[in-house]
């Protein structure tokens, strides 16, 4: 029976990726300590989901009026710590949960990256997995010495390459390579490690790599691109894909679709889990989570959407009247997140959009930008397989309203109600992220095969 995927939504920062969960009565306020995060770890592990995976940004949200001052007085998302070294805090005090962690492939190296997860995969023993961004804005190429962010569809050619360099390196060391034979003197087969060589558009990398091959082969792939480049490029690469579906029937239309572009690609469709975000807030009555849902929906300020909406679009919306429109040029300029200006331009149909119709369709910054399901445990179940048997989905990323809270009241009545109707494991399949999420070990050159 096909089961469900479910996916932490964590983030290496003062809040979860809802903005206002900080100011949350029941917020934890130790964000910047190792225990609140082996703590995040141990609640999903309990709940016996498949993977944590950190999202992350190379700056803080300061593109609105070209200032930090409101990001750091509203506390929007100021604090971004590196994710991989709190995956390692993580992993310690986990044995089974998958850890995953964004890292960039227009400001990073594919040495470097390929060197951090093959790290991060042995020391977990083959549970790491590599959230892969092009990034969205020019705060983070001006921290990373860049001039400017570049073109759309540029920085997803560049990580095409990126992506073949990374296995590259991957492959260099083969099953078996390592004996450590004290007696002979051979501590690996030189034949059986292999230099990269690798000349391209944009990187030269030579090897030989220095990470031999973990448990699980090499990390699991996972990307979020939605505009037509982003899921071309998530169909060849990715082996989750994290989505922002709005409601069910589009979900089914945009799913699909992309199933058809994992096949045309040349790989299993069935092998490519597409994860939808979405907010849980559940008690043990309606009426007490509605009562939660109420508290949690007083949280948001407007200037936290006005800042997220510059900083996922890469463009500065103080700049523009609240009620008045885009010009097209304006929207074709903007070098951010495509897929939400898109869908926001085909609800609209013909109309220009202004700054209100971005924040009240998109409800960025509050606990509404992606699908919500308020109630007991039924309800919130009933909600979620909704969704998955009707093939909107292949399981969920669970976003937080508070930390940790809202995962601990979803292990504990969520959890169990989806395991009774068969729609979830009740255990961890092996070892490894891959075996869990039913991955085969990749041999080396497997990748070659998708296009």
């Amino acid at each position: 029976m096909r089961q469900m995927t479910l996916v932490g939504f964590l983030q290496a920062q003062n809040c979860s990726n809802f903005v206002g969960s900080w100011r949350h009565p029941q917020a934890a306020p130790d964000f910047a300590s190792a225990e609140y995060y082996r703590r995040i770890g141990r609640v999903l592990e309990a709940g016996k989901f498949h993977l944590g995976f950190f999202d992350d940004r190379l700056a803080m949200p300061d593109l609105f009026g070209g200032d930090h001052a409101h990001t750091v007085a509203n506390g929007i998302r100021c604090v971004k710590m590196d994710p991989v070294t709190i995956l390692t805090v993580m992993g310690m005090a986990t044995q089974r949960l998958g850890l995953g962690a964004t890292f960039s492939t227009t400001y990073y190296e594919p040495f470097h990256v390929a060197r951090v997860f093959a790290t991060l995969d042995l020391m977990t023993e083959g549970r790491a997995a590599w959230n892969i961004v092009t990034s969205m804005n020019d705060g983070e190429a001006f921290n990373m010495g860049a001039t400017g962010h570049g073109e759309h569809d540029r920085r997803y050619d560049r990580a095409d390459e990126f992506l073949e360099v990374v296995h590259g390196h991957w492959d260099s060391w083969e099953d078996g390579a390592i004996v450590a034979d004290r007696e002979t003197g051979l501590f690996a087969h030189p034949e059986k490690v292999h230099r990269l060589d690798h000349h391209g558009t944009f990187f030269n990398s030579r090897g030989p790599f220095t990470v031999p091959r973990s448990a699980q082969g090499h990390p699991v792939l996972i990307q979020a691109g939605q505009s037509g480049r982003g899921q071309r490029f998530a169909a060849r690469w990715a082996e989750l894909v994290f989505v922002a579906y709005y409601d069910l029937e589009r979900a089914k239309i945009d799913y699909a679709s992309f199933k058809q572009q994992v096949a045309a690609a040349g790989r299993d469709p069935d092998k490519t889990f597409v994860c939808a975000g979405v907010y849980p807030i559940v008690a043990e009555t309606r009426s007490e989570a509605e009562d939660k849902a109420a508290l949690i929906d007083s949280l948001p300020k407007e200037i936290d959407s006005l800042s997220l909406l510059s900083e996922v679009l890469n463009y500065d919306f103080s700049k523009q009247p609240i009620d008045q429109p885009f010009t097209e040029e304006e929207l074709a300029s903007w070098t951010g997140v495509q897929g939400m200006r898109d869908r926001i331009r085909r609800l609209l149909g013909g109309r220009l959009p202004t700054p209100r119709d971005f924040i009240e369709i998109t409800h960025r910054g509050t606990a509404y930008d992606h699908p919500r399901f308020v109630g007991t445990a039924r309800d919130v179940a009933d909600g979620l397989e909704e969704w998955f048997v009707g093939r909107g989905c292949d399981g969920f990323v669970v976003a937080a309203t508070h930390v940790p809270g809202a995962y601990e009241e979803f292990v504990q009545f969520v959890v169990p109600e989806l395991q009774r109707r068969g729609l979830y494991h009740k255990d961890y399949a092996g070892t490894t992220l891959r075996e869990n999420l039913g991955l085969a070990r990749p041999d080396t050159g497997d990748w070659k095969h998708a296009r």
